[in-house]
């Protein structure tokens, strides 16, 4: 039996704010993917922050900025979702400043995303860094490592930026879900056997530790455990 969609009317404290927008203006999660010619799933990692599931950056940005033009959120609106101190009204509206206003807003839902790959497209060897250079273009592509991202402290939220983070650098994530436990005190990559250097390569750039695992039988399979937001290795 067909049941119609339902409007979510309690907010939750984890709702993002193209959720927050989209309730606001009375429409379920497949009207709004209509309007912005995207899938009701894609409207979920957008508004989920499961950024990793875009097959790419880009594609992640530019749904965002489909999305966000298809809800028309005003330069206001953008600022006050985002949290960010809302200037008093012009005497006169300018309605050239929208476009800007809904690209700046789908840039802070992917800062994190684009400062990684800004850096990355615009970092250069040195001349000093020559051995260390040679060393990274012997391990493997980070496409070519998969990449399990586990919430080890309940915040899910967080461990889903960090797994978009983890994917924003190249890597292949495969899966995103609980760990064992939630008592784990800081995000740590773990590598299996043979695969010490690829793991030193991706907790240095996350900036963490990083602990062999135990076992394993691919060593280009590594494991992201994700702690509390506010503790970095």
């Amino acid at each position: 039996m067909y049941q119609a969609p339902i409007l979510e009317a309690v907010q939750s404290p984890d709702e993002s704010p193209l959720a927050r927008a989209r309730v606001h203006r009375q429409l379920t999660v497949e009207e709004a993917a209509k309007r912005a010619d995207l899938s009701p799933e894609e409207v979920q990692w957008l508004e989920e922050g499961r950024l990793y599931r875009f097959p790419t950056a880009d594609r992640a940005l530019l749904a965002t900025l489909l999305y966000a033009t298809a809800l028309g959120i005003e330069h206001r609106e953008a600022l006050e979702l985002a949290g960010m101190p809302v200037p008093p009204l012009p005497f006169v509206a300018n309605p050239l400043r929208r476009f800007g206003a809904i690209t700046a807003f789908a840039a802070l839902v992917l800062a994190a995303v684009l400062a990684i790959a800004f850096a990355r497209s615009e970092s250069k060897p040195s001349a000093t860094a020559s051995t260390s250079a040679a060393t990274a273009a012997a391990l493997p592509a980070p496409w070519a490592i998969k990449v399990v991202v586990l919430n080890g402290s309940g915040d899910i939220v967080h461990t889903r930026t960090i797994a978009s983070h983890v994917q924003a650098l190249g890597y292949r994530i495969t899966h995103v879900g609980k760990a064992t436990s939630f008592n784990y005190p800081q995000t740590e990559v773990y590598f299996p056997p043979g695969g010490e250097a690829i793991g030193v390569r991706l907790a240095k750039q996350l900036d963490v530790p990083v602990q062999p695992l135990p076992g394993g039988t691919d060593p280009r399979r590594l494991v992201v455990i994700v702690g509390p937001k506010n503790v970095t290795g």
